[in-house]
């Protein structure tokens, strides 16, 4: 079995807000960097063979503060970044539902093949992130490995372990700061059973 712990990146100010991050940039705050210390405090015991990270700054600094406490070695993979929200991202939601209220309301109606203008899909996110755990799976078939990444990206790979359609993706999304470890079959490819040991927020 790979042991997988799955970390949601720290607070944003645009957390806070309400506001669609995707893969826009912005960093963790105070109160973001006190969850990815609290993080790191965590795992200060864990002998993790490994950590890999969206390149997005909010993950980024979540992951190098683990690095910085459990001296891990960190990986950085684009394929974990975010969904891409496209045009909307910055706005809130009841922003966007004004000014897209087509794209909006098609979006409301099928979320996992629903866009944002210049966006991605749920499917398209769920796609890459899977290629990328299977390939990280594949380097490392004992573990545990840290992925640090957001809350959509690892909502699909909750998802697909739990058997739950991808359609209820944003009931499956992490809290700030927290973390959920999951063991897998050696060798199986994801979309195989995970087998849940626990999980903690650290908000």
């Amino acid at each position: 079995m790979t042991q997988l712990i799955l970390a949601r990146h720290g607070e944003t100010d645009w957390n806070r807000e309400g506001r669609y991050q995707g893969q826009a940039d912005p960093p963790l705050n105070a109160a973001g960097q006190s969850q990815a210390e609290i993080l790191a405090e965590r795992l200060a015991g864990q002998p993790l063979e490994a950590a890999y990270s969206s390149n997005l700054r909010r993950a980024l600094q979540t992951a190098r503060a683990v690095a910085r406490v459990t001296g891990v070695r960190l990986h950085i993979d684009p394929r974990l970044r975010e969904v891409n929200q496209g045009e909307w991202e910055g706005m809130l939601a009841t922003e966007i539902a004004q000014v897209y209220p087509a794209e909006w309301a098609a979006c409301q109606r099928d979320p996992v093949h629903g866009r944002p203008p210049g966006g991605e899909s749920v499917e398209e996110v769920a796609g890459r992130v899977w290629a990328a755990v299977d390939d990280i799976l594949g380097r490392h078939p004992v573990g545990p490995v840290l992925i640090v990444s957001h809350a959509l990206a690892l909502a699909t790979l909750r998802c697909h372990a739990s058997g739950v359609p991808l359609a209820e993706v944003h009931r499956m999304a992490l809290a700030n700061g927290s973390l959920l470890r999951f063991e897998w079959p050696v060798g199986k490819k994801v979309g195989g059973d995970f087998r849940r040991q626990d999980s903690w927020d650290c908000g």
